[in-house]
């Protein structure tokens, strides 16, 4: 086997979790081979530098091997490489996100009174009675 589908290639990769999905991102332009969109149709051969935006992370991977059967996780994995770049730059937006999780979102509405005399106490606005 000297080629295979980009659609199937991905799938058997891993990226997306149905070949549909595979080749729906091919069409919307999230997947390049080459600098150049690549369509589900396109031949993937050894050697190919790929982009492939998915909904988790983006990565810009080198083709190993080839297979047009899904396996497990680890065969998956022995399919491709991961650039250094692309690794660095992933795991500093997982950092990223991560630290976005840490802010609490606002409470809808307006405060309670133990909410109001909280705010008073921090702002310094003490009352006494």
């Amino acid at each position: 086997m000297t080629s295979v589908r980009m659609d199937k290639w991905l799938w058997a990769a891993r990226f997306f979790k149905t070949r549909a999905l595979a080749a729906n991102a091919c069409d919307l332009g999230r997947i390049e081979s080459r600098g150049q969109r690549a369509k589900p149709a396109r031949e993937v051969h050894i050697g190919d530098l790929l982009r492939v935006k998915t909904e988790a992370a983006e990565f810009q991977v080198e083709v190993l091997l080839l297979s047009e059967v899904r396996g497990s996780a680890a065969i998956a994995q022995t399919l491709y490489r991961e650039t250094e770049e692309s690794r660095e730059l992933r795991l500093k937006v997982a950092e990223e996100r991560k630290q976005m999780l840490q802010f609490e979102a606002l409470p809808e509405g307006k405060p309670s009174k133990r909410d109001r005399q909280e705010l008073n106490r921090l702002r310094g606005k003490i009352h006494r009675f």
